[in-house]
């Protein structure tokens, strides 16, 4: 079990240190598009955070449980031991119900494949099982309650923010985005203005909650001065045949420097990859 959350923690790690910028791009076999778009879906976020963060977490915490007692001898250790096989099936049990939804979102609402969720899934699922097996001993019922009102639980509650994370921010009339509110600062505005200068583009669904978060993040003076592609077909001013043409599956994505990359972009962030050097008073 050591071994698996190893491998879930640079699978979920190295996603959320590419979502954050601190690395490049990953190749995802099969090619990047399912990726890109399975990640920079409306669930590929979660309190603005990439969800692949709460996977590490998740990852972490399996790897302490596991490990955490073989640093103990005695009498400790088999306490811990039990203590930590108790957890391990509470927590396995959460993860894989939870990633039974993501991979539904994947296949039936997304319909993307991302190779390293799938990975993910995978080693939750038998983590899961592996988990069972720590607790063989424990009385029959006591187990299956446990793991079945734990499964159920996660389950509804990851059902109950699917449908919460799609709902789409209140539209500004047919086709439009919802209006900005923010105020934006002078460097806000003046980084917009850079990220236009030097050709950068984001590409948009006039419905698309992460993309509204994304001008929420500049402001309405900053986001006016933005180049902004609008890939709804029924979207006021549609350009639908470019961001097919781009290649585009997942909203926002940034064109920046001829680099396509998906995902809401901390302004940091953008200031780095379009080579800003004014005032990063955001």
């Amino acid at each position: 079990m050591g071994v698996l959350a190893t491998i879930g923690l640079l699978d979920t790690g190295s996603i959320t240190l590419k979502r954050w910028g601190l690395i490049g791009s990953l190749t995802c076999p099969g090619g990047s598009n399912g990726c890109d778009q399975v990640l920079g879906s409306a669930w590929g976020t979660l309190f603005g955070q990439p969800l692949s963060l709460y996977g590490t977490l998740a990852y972490g915490l399996v790897l302490v449980l596991t490990l955490g007692p073989l640093l103990f001898k005695g009498d400790s250790r088999r306490t811990l031991g039990g203590l930590s096989q108790q957890a391990l099936l509470l927590l396995c049990t959460g993860m894989a119900g939870f990633s039974m939804v993501l991979v539904g979102l994947m296949l039936f609402t997304i319909k993307a494949v991302c190779v390293f969720c799938v990975l993910s899934a995978v080693l939750s699922t038998v983590l899961f099982a592996l988990s069972l097996l720590l607790n063989r001993q424990e009385e029959r019922g006591s187990l299956i309650f446990r793991v079945v009102l734990t499964g159920l639980l996660v389950f509804l509650v990851g059902l109950g923010w699917a449908s919460l994370a799609d709902q789409p921010a209140v539209s500004g009339g047919p086709g439009m985005a919802p209006p900005v509110r923010a105020e934006s600062s002078p460097a806000k505005v003046e980084l917009a203005k850079h990220l236009t200068q030097s050709g950068a583009k984001i590409y948009t669904a006039y419905w698309c909650p992460h993309c509204h978060d994304q001008k929420e993040l500049f402001g309405k003076e900053a986001a006016a001065e933005l180049t902004i592609i609008e890939c709804a077909p029924d979207g006021r001013n549609s350009q639908a045949a470019l961001c097919k043409q781009k290649g585009v599956q997942g909203y926002p994505t940034w064109e920046i420097k001829g680099v396509i990359d998906s995902g809401v972009k901390p302004l940091e962030q953008l200031a780095l990859l379009s080579v800003y050097k004014g005032s990063r008073q955001f």
